[in-house]
């Protein structure tokens, strides 16, 4: 599998990773090892989680994807696999739980805390990448950088990286790194597929100069990019399925991933995919990978079998026409996530 430097690293890390947020959950502890250890024959290196998996976001299970992952890591060389968790930011109290209650703000305390007990569940005295989940602006972010910065130093992280953030934040806190002399952002790890390409509009170009590696999540926009909700589908076990069902917070989610207008895309790439003679999850997470700002693009499953169609995207190389035609769906349906 080809292989991609993130950032202005030492890391290297094959082009398509392992996501994990559904390990505890909608995976259950064997599956999940299943499914680590399929991935990793294949020839993936790169780890990702967060202390805030699994999902759906249920407080009772919040850690266990960690614990999972740290369960397939024992026995392992540790230098084999480049490992990525997260720091949940503002918000995550309401899903860690019992794991830390109230604001978890990007602060040196909430850091601190979080990094030792992902190292914990991990099984691990290190992580390759960490990561802050969500970003805090209600706290300065040359704080949050010190605190991450003095992590590496004592050498619990190697390097660091954010996620769901925008152009302004990441060159802000690229600015700042710069200004003081601190651990700098490698990476970032943001929502990006055929049916969400905002990360184009701007970002993009920041990664090009800056030398930032994005970490795309959700190549196939939760499942969307599978086909298995056309013509009306709601498969039982599905993620939206299940969000569907859940009026106060899931609802809104199902209908902003699920409406006319992504469907409709999704039945036009799955044509172009027909045509190129892909899986339609194949050309999705090949698209992704063959972005020149892509590090790796992360994957995920709920059984072996989901992993075919997505592992096979390694061997594929898009030639210029799939490439034109996916770019005029984009253009008639643009952001169809909206």
């Amino acid at each position: 599998m080809k292989q991609n430097r993130l950032g202005k690293t030492g890391l290297v890390v094959s082009e398509i990773g392992m996501g994990t947020m559904t390990f505890g959950t909608m995976a259950d502890e064997a599956a999940s090892l299943a499914i680590l250890d399929k991935a990793f024959d294949a020839g993936v290196t790169l780890l990702d989680t967060a202390e805030m998996y699994p999902v759906p976001p249920n407080a009772r299970y919040a850690g266990r994807t960690e614990e999972i992952c740290g369960k397939w890591l024992q026995g392992r060389p540790r230098d084999s696999v480049i490992v990525a968790s997260k720091v949940a930011g503002p918000g995550g109290g309401w899903f860690l739980g019992p794991l830390r209650s109230g604001h978890t703000g990007l602060d040196r305390h909430n850091i601190e805390r979080a990094v030792e007990e992902s190292l914990r569940r991990l099984g691990t005295d290190y992580l390759d990448l960490y990561q802050t989940h969500w970003p805090d602006p209600d706290y300065p972010l040359e704080d949050t950088l010190e605190a991450l910065d003095r992590l590496v130093e004592e050498g619990k992280v190697r390097y660091v990286g954010c996620s769901n953030q925008n152009a302004y934040g990441l060159m802000k806190s690229l600015w700042a790194s710069d200004r003081n002399g601190t651990a700098r952002y490698e990476t970032i790890q943001n929502n990006f597929s055929l049916l969400n390409r905002r990360f184009e509009d701007e970002l993009a170009e920041v990664c090009r100069r800056e030398q930032v590696s994005l970490l795309p999540y959700s190549p196939l926009a939760g499942g969307v990019l599978s086909g298995k909700y056309a013509d009306g589908n709601w498969p039982e076990g599905a993620r939206f399925t299940g969000y569907r069902k859940d009026k106060m917070r899931g609802a809104a989610m199902a209908a902003r991933f699920i409406n006319e207008r992504s469907l409709a895309a999704v039945e036009r790439f799955t044509a172009i995919a027909k045509e190129a003679g892909l899986a339609l999850v194949t050309l999705a997470t090949a698209w992704s990978a063959q972005h020149d700002f892509v590090g790796s693009t992360l994957i995920g499953a709920t059984d072996t079998t989901q992993l075919d169609e997505s592992l096979a995207a390694a061997d594929v190389a898009l030639p210029a026409d799939v490439l034109a035609a996916c770019d005029a769906v984009s253009k008639e349906i643009p952001y169809p996530l909206g």
